[in-house]
């Protein structure tokens, strides 16, 4: 493998020097340098300068909204935000109305919403009809279910699961606002249960073969999907995360260190799923999980379609996908796997996408390397190089001697491999976004009160402090422009913090965070048109202590040319703001809110009064009709 040492990194570096400061030290980014080096960034953004020249505004044109501890969904002024689906709103003209008592069966929520909307995708049709796909991560018992989950039946179970996966409908626009269509063509509900085909290297291999399926390629379901991806030739991808909490065994088990490290357990499962549905009992099917922690590829155009496992983007606990073209024609996924000490990844297809010939596009994902980023661990600074190591068995010391006996188990078992080539342990990546320019990559790191404290995990690069509980965003630019390279650089585009508790030093955060703005764990992230980056927070909304004064979780807009960060909206209580995507005119914006009123908190989002609480995607547009944000 080339060293990003090399002459052509050497090149790299200087290109780079002219967009980002590359003097950027502790004592420096705290001093004010953060903005200078952000000014520089994207200063000559094409997109950018024709979106201001044509609205004749600053890139973040919205008042801030401050903090909030209230339960509500607060917008700036001059904007309005609607419900556009809640958890248990029917999406087929014959499917029941939500009852709010806990006791539907599982019938009528395989016809309704899925609970706990995540990422989410806009696919138009027309000028006035789109699809939305959008996941469903998880469920609440104690929202779900009249018993709250403590006299849980086999229908229970599949209300469960119903209420997992994702959910495509359609949308038509009447004024200036969108709204469900019920007899939408294209609905669909993609559960637990739904039939799926595996793709790539692990496919039909021995470690995805089950009693309940010998072939090795057809699972069932998706579900613990948190965020998503979207492809140029129309489809969409949903990302298992944390689908080791629904396997279990009331029995006694023992798993194997593969399956300790994606956090599968021989024990009772929260879910309790493995108690009336035995494909979850690890005792009695322990290949079962192998075939959970993919990308999945759905194409929300046809509700025939058969969602497609991709194997050859790795198995581990996925949060997005972030795809782009490389100027080369190859497809190129950055992903993140969402947990402490973890990793960033990219996939690099073997094949180029050829415009205008989406049905040989639809291959580009079931072929391809896989890497896994090493960075620089310099403690003075908070920038550096960077390097992709490839995750190909032979290479890399990825052999059968080292425990890896092909290419299907380097790709079940992702994680070990990356350790294997010695990748960086990460503040839990989670969303990576694109921006416009195609050029330059972000990455939120939302914490990881583990960093310094355990082994493996030290303080220094991009992960710059002992027990993060605030989080950072991340960005690089490739080796000479070129995503399939091995080399980057890198720096730190933002530190969260509190500089009302801390004064002086990194937890404070960087210089463009300030007691107007300031945030913990960001979560989401993407880029509009213009290239704002949204940035939505799922984090500690106690608001005392570290967290004084942060108030409920919200969604904030970045200018990268400028550092400036400006809080755009706050969300209702114990929610998190999750998902986002914009109409094709970018005049409307869907934004997901996540488990109001978790644990027992005191949400009636979003009807108010005495009402259950429900997540919700909320449609926002401005009053007077024009872009969001502009």
């Amino acid at each position: 493998m080339r060293s990003v040492s090399d002459k052509k990194c050497n090149n790299q570096d200087s290109e780079f020097s002219q967009m980002i400061d590359a003097r950027l030290s502790r004592r420096r980014f705290l001093a004010g340098t953060a903005a200078v080096s952000a000014s520089a960034f994207l200063s000559l953004n094409p997109i950018t300068k024709a979106f201001a020249a044509k609205n004749d505004s600053p890139l973040l044109n919205f008042e801030a909204v401050p903090a909030s501890t209230a339960d509500a969904f607060i917008v700036p002024k001059g904007y309005k935000a609607m419900p556009l689906l809640s958890w248990g709103d029917p999406i087929f003209a014959d499917a029941p109305e939500f009852d709010p008592s806990g006791k539907q069966d599982s019938k009528a929520q395989l016809r309704q919403f899925g609970d706990n909307t995540d990422g989410m995708s806009f696919y138009p049709i027309s000028e006035n009809r789109a699809v939305i796909a959008v996941n469903n991560e998880y469920t609440n018992y104690d929202l779900l279910f009249d018993h709250g989950g403590n006299a849980m039946t086999a229908d229970d179970v599949l209300k469960a699961q119903a209420a997992h996966g994702v959910t495509v409908f359609e949308i038509v626009k009447s004024g200036d606002q969108w709204k469900l269509d019920k007899n939408g063509q294209r609905n669909r509900r993609i559960t637990a249960n739904t039939e799926m085909q595996l793709t790539g290297p692990a496919a039909g291999h021995d470690l995805m073969k089950t009693k309940l399926d010998p072939s090795g390629m057809k699972p069932l379901g998706t579900f613990n999907n948190c965020a998503n991806g979207q492809t140029p030739w129309g489809t969409y991808l949903t990302c298992e995360e944390n689908f080791n909490g629904y396997f279990g065994t009331s029995g006694s088990a023992e798993v194997s260190a593969d399956h300790k490290r994606y956090g599968v357990k021989a024990a009772k499962s929260k879910y309790q799923w493995h108690d009336t549905d035995e494909r979850f009992d690890v005792a009695k099917h322990p290949n079962e999980p192998h075939r959970f922690g993919w990308v999945v590829e759905i194409d929300p155009n046809d509700p025939s379609s058969t969602p497609l496992k991709r194997t050859a983007l790795g198995r581990f606990k996925h949060e997005n996908a972030a795809l782009l073209i490389n100027d080369n024609g190859h497809v190129v996924v950055y992903l993140g796997d969402d947990e402490r000490g973890e990793h960033l990844y990219k996939f690099v297809s073997k094949n180029k996408y050829q415009p205008g010939n989406d049905k040989a596009n639809r291959d580009l994902l079931e072929e391809g390397t896989l890497y896994v980023a090493k960075f620089e661990m310099d403690d003075k600074e908070l920038k550096g190089k960077g390097q992709w190591l490839e995750l190909t068995h032979g290479k890399n010391g990825l052999t059968k001697e080292n425990g890896f006996k092909d290419q299907a188990e380097v790709m079940i078992f992702a994680r070990r491999a990356a350790t294997h080539v010695g990748a960086t342990t990460m503040d839990r990546p989670e969303w990576v976004a694109v921006h416009p320019d195609n050029k330059h990559v972000f990455c939120t790191l939302t914490n990881n009160k583990h960093r310094g404290v355990k082994e493996g995990q030290p303080v220094g690069g991009p992960n710059p402090r002992k027990e993060n509980h605030y989080g950072q965003i991340v960005r690089w630019v490739p080796q000479n422009g070129d995503h399939t390279s091995d080399g980057f650089e890198w720096d730190l585009y933002l530190i969260a913090g509190n500089p009302e508790v801390h004064k002086g030093n990194l937890y404070a955060g960087s210089d463009n965070i300030n007691a107007d703005n300031m945030f913990n764990s960001p979560d989401g992230i993407g880029f509009d048109a213009a290239g704002r980056l949204w940035i939505q927070t799922d984090g500690n909304y106690s608001n005392k202590g570290d967290f004084a004064g942060q108030g409920n979780n919200q969604m904030l807009c970045g200018d990268p040319m400028t550092g400036e960060v400006r809080r755009f909206l706050t969300g209702p209580v114990a929610c998190e703001i999750t998902g986002l995507t914009f109409s094709a005119d970018n005049k409307t914006m869907f934004v997901g809110v996540q488990h109001p009123g978790e644990s027992g908190a005191p949400s009636h989002f979003p009807a108010g009064g005495n009402s259950k609480p429900r997540s919700t995607i909320m449609a926002i547009t401005r009053e007077d009709g024009g872009v969001i944000g502009a």
